[in-house]
């Protein structure tokens, strides 16, 4: 199926690594130019290397996206560098502290920086250089945790409200052509994630939890993920707007403890 999307300019956040890398790879592949950010430069140095490998113009801009005005230099940047905005992928994430009464309030605010505000910092960022372009297509990176409980429940509560927000800002936006979807992945494996890093530390109950909560029983890709972002991206599903799609396997609870 031809997506649509050649010629159009994309930026992911946190596109150096994970869902964000594949992601930024897919959308190369169907012909945008596209921009992602990262806080390692060596990190995102090799990732932007890799991707202009497929072809299509790529700009890498280091940047902390919790970090006052960081998300918004991105964005700018970015769209200065290729000319313009389409599509942007909301897709930094992540958690601080332990349980309800291992963490502090300062780790709740973290990890809705790191989910929530973030994705609300990029979206008004982007919001002029998309209406510009006559609208455009966002896509936010929330998770099942959102919507199937389990610890911690400060990175399920700002997923939920980045499930929330695409529906809200749906209908906010569509007066301006654009178009906000929600895409949760379950529990993904990839190098230097931390699925990886606890099969290695967890072996029997890595184990367990793949056998228990995974009817195929493995986890998923972030290749199997990005296909379904370019997708709701696209013009292709021009009429999926404020949706939650979890790209899960039938994941049962996503937790392993």
């Amino acid at each position: 199926m031809d997506l649509e999307l050649m010629g159009k300019v994309a930026l992911v956040t946190g596109g150096s690594r994970g869902i964000g890398r594949a992601t930024a790879g897919r959308l190369v592949a169907e012909g945008c130019a596209v921009a992602i950010c990262g806080r390692d430069p060596d990190t995102l140095e090799r990732a932007v290397a890799e991707l202009r490998g497929g072809g299509g113009p790529v700009h890498g801009v280091v940047a902390d996206v919790t970090a006052p005005g960081e998300v918004e230099r991105f964005v700018d940047e970015a769209a200065a560098a290729l000319g313009g905005l389409d599509l942007l992928v909301a897709n930094v994430g992540g958690t601080a502290g332990g349980g309800l009464l291992d963490s502090t309030p300062e780790d709740w605010l973290r990890t809705f920086d790191l989910n929530l505000f973030h994705a609300v910092r990029a979206i008004r960022a982007a919001v002029p250089h998309l209406e510009r372009r006559g609208g455009g297509s966002v896509a936010t990176i929330a998770s099942v945790s959102g919507a199937k409980p389990g610890p911690k429940a400060q990175y399920g509560a700002a997923k939920a409200g980045e499930i929330f927000l695409a529906g809200a800002l749906a209908w906010e936006l569509a007066p301006k052509r654009i178009r906000v979807n929600t895409v949760s992945p379950g529990s993904i494996m990839f190098p230097g994630g931390g699925w990886e890093r606890f099969r290695s530390e967890n072996p029997e109950r890595f184990a367990e939890f793949e056998r228990r909560e995974h009817p195929w029983g493995r986890l998923g890709t972030p290749e199997e993920v990005a296909d379904v972002v370019a997708f709701v991206l696209s013009p292709r599903a021009s009429w999926i707007n404020g949706a939650h799609v979890p790209v899960d396997g039938a994941q049962g609870r996503p937790t392993a403890f």
